[in-house]
């Protein structure tokens, strides 16, 4: 008997002291063996199991109070961002009594999580483990901003699971996770996880402890990120200071080379005096392209031309590259000499004068051409890049000047074109001496392009067709548009760069993605057939390019006979023919839309076969019945009385436009995919 009651009393004790968790029954048990038993032994033993539960929460409390005052401890001791955050995540991996936890740094720009820091991972892959936007538990914590527990991760939301993270997450053995967020204020910094390999439910205190710990997290990362701008800003600010020193003390010499090119372009000669003072003055080959690529002037090396050019450049990927960056910088550019094995071409004759640095000829939008210059004697220096720079900037003013002529030429062109698309029979004779003049003989101009540009894009289309047209042609602007005239025939074949690549009579296809790619703007071409009558042969193309305009297209080549029968009897804006479209037939493609409905494909047929049920339903293969249903269907779309016959010439038109503009941005859409 004294040993049932000495072991009553051990259970007691353990039940009041100990760790481990005793039921009520059998705490009254032990109470009974005691001598207590009845009403008063249960009441006694729900206080018993009252007061241990208490005293366990309390031990509990009391150790995570005692890693979290460590933890802030070493917050303020500790400066070694990599170390703190280990010991964060080892020590809510102690007091969780997780079998692991990990912690992920959320990117803000990808929106990716990567684990940064794990303990008790058996798996390389884990501690390496990449999280895409929206997936895994990670992802929805971070957009939830919130604590997320799941009992058994395999039975989580499928649309979040990842082939990569699943793997990752087997490797382990994960059941159960508890997720919390790393924040600093409104942004959120990454996740803090603990799992375990067994089923497992965590307690609302287990989450407040290690929301806690994320706190703590969130402070290491945010002050790591704001000593990482810090030194940026620093570096920043003492590279702005070295470069305004050396700046201050080159100044004098970039201002006085300068002055030497400013006064060898004033005293005449157009580039060629830029080119050789900048070579005399670095002591290198220096070659002037156009936007062509056509050398404009050249000195000090194997290319040098004097005054004129004549010939174009085979410049290389990494000299047009260099090109294209110093127009988008304005700055001077170096090519890397690493490059010369790959390089396809030496772009100014010899090895030697292979090109090394290049500055564009810019100003504003507008592209001129490019300064090179080869290998020399030295590197190229901070100042020498700066004088290079000047003397683009004066080879830009030069080409301006040039500009400013042609532009004069092209109003002299424009008033030409005007005046014989005028019809004036009165006045022809003077035109035809006038147009003699610019040596262009007006009885053979027959062929008629109208080119649709952007209204800021038009002065240099006609510029850039000029130049491709050759002498023999009559470019300029008229009415919105930019108006082509050249001979039809073979004599009226290009001249220049276009006459050595076709070799055949102007192109209106070819010369619209030529000057698209130049102009990088849309570029609509509207042919008319041969004609003396070139005013007529105007206003039949103006009229197919308003349509084509109206219906949305505005980079293909047309011909005026293509859309002759809408173009004759359409004269419209794009505001009025969507408008007319959409009050015609806009009813029956909206039905479709919500309903899933194919009423407009119907509608295209019955207009196509003349409307006859019979033929519709044997051209898109139905019975009778189902098409006689769906004109029913229509008749409450649009209206019993859509079928008279004013009312059906309206609808057959809107429907033929309708399938048009459908054809030409399928158009527009396989010329994109074809280059």
């Amino acid at each position: 008997m004294t040993d049932e009651r000495a072991a009553a009393a051990a259970v007691l004790l353990e039940a009041t002291q100990g760790d481990a968790d005793r039921s009520a029954a059998e705490v009254y048990d032990a109470l009974a063996a005691l001598g207590v038993a009845g009403d008063d032994g249960r009441r006694l033993a729900e206080a018993v199991n009252r007061s241990h539960r208490e005293h366990v929460r309390l031990r509990r409390r009391e150790q995570e109070l005692t890693a979290l005052f460590s933890s802030a401890r070493e917050l303020a001791e500790v400066r070694e961002t990599a170390a703190l955050l280990d010991r964060l995540v080892e020590r809510a991996h102690d007091m969780m009594g997780s079998d692991l936890t990990y912690l992920s740094e959320f990117d803000p720009l990808s929106r990716e999580l990567n684990v940064r820091t794990t303990t008790g991972s058996v798996s390389p892959a884990f501690r390496t483990l990449r999280v895409p936007p929206g997936r895994g538990l990670a992802s929805v914590v971070v957009e939830t901003r919130a604590p997320l527990t799941v009992l058994r991760y395999d039975e989580y939301r499928e649309e979040r699971h990842d082939p990569s993270i699943d793997a990752a997450v087997n490797a382990e053995g994960i059941v159960s996770m508890l997720g919390v967020p790393m924040l600093s204020g409104d942004d959120v910094l990454g996740v803090l996880f603990v799992a375990t390999r067994t089923e497992y439910s965590f307690a609302p205190e287990q989450i407040a402890l290690l929301s806690a710990l994320a706190d703590h997290a969130s402070i290491v990362l945010q002050t790591a990120r704001t000593l990482r701008s810090l030194q940026r800003s620093e570096d920043e600010a003492r590279r702005a200071l070295d470069r305004l020193t050396g700046h201050l003390a080159e100044r004098d010499r970039s201002n006085t080379v300068h002055q030497e090119l400013v006064h060898a372009v004033l005293a005449g000669g157009g580039f060629a005096p830029l080119a050789g003072t900048l070579s005399s003055a670095l002591r290198r080959a220096v070659t002037v392209i156009d936007e062509h690529g056509v050398v404009m002037a050249a000195s000090g090396g194997s290319a040098e031309s004097g005054s004129g050019g004549g010939g174009s450049l085979r410049l290389d990927a990494p000299t047009l590259a260099a090109i294209e960056q110093s127009r988008l910088s304005g700055h001077c550019v170096l090519v890397d000499e690493d490059d010369d094995e790959n390089r396809d071409g030496m772009a100014l004759g010899s090895p030697r004068e292979a090109v090394r640095a290049v500055s564009a000829l810019v100003a504003g939008s507008q592209r001129f051409g490019a300064v090179l210059l080869g290998g020399g004697e030295f590197e190229l220096g901070p100042v020498d890049r700066r004088t290079i720079e000047r003397a683009a900037q004066v080879g830009a003013l030069l080409a301006l000047q040039q500009q400013a002529v042609a532009e004069a030429e092209h109003r002299v062109q424009s008033e030409l074109v005007a005046e014989l698309l005028a019809a004036d029979p009165q006045h022809r004779g003077d035109v035809e001496r006038r147009v003699r003049r610019l040596g262009v003989d007006a009885r053979e101009l027959d062929g008629l392009t109208a080119y649709s540009v952007p209204g800021e894009h038009r002065a240099a289309a006609s510029r850039t067709l000029a130049a491709l047209v050759g002498p023999r042609s009559l470019v300029g602007e008229h009415n919105g548009l930019v108006v082509v005239l050249s001979p039809s025939g073979p004599s009226g074949s290009p001249q220049g760069e276009v006459a050595a690549e076709t070799a055949s009579p102007l192109d209106p296809a070819d010369l619209r993605r030529r000057t698209a790619a130049a102009l990088a703007a849309p570029v609509l071409a509207v042919s008319a057939p041969p004609s003396r009558d070139l005013a007529a042969a105007f206003d039949s193309a103006r009229r197919t390019a308003r349509l084509l305009g109206a219906l949305g297209v505005d980079d293909i080549t047309a011909s005026t006979d293509d859309y002759l029968p809408y173009s004759a009897v359409l004269d419209a804006d794009e505001r009025a023919l969507r408008s007319f479209i959409d009050r015609s037939i806009g009813a029956v493609r909206r039905y479709d839309a919500d309903r899933g409905t194919e009423l407009l494909r119907t509608l295209r047929a019955f207009v196509r076969c003349n409307a006859s049920p019979t033929r519709t339903a044997r051209h898109l293969n139905f019975h009778t019945n189902t098409i006689l249903q769906r004109l029913d269907r229509l008749d409450r779309v649009l209206g019993d009385d859509w079928r008279g016959d004013e009312r059906f010439f309206r609808l057959s038109i809107a429907v033929r436009l309708d399938e048009l503009r459908d054809e030409l941005s399928g158009t527009r859409e396989t010329h994109s995919l074809n280059g």
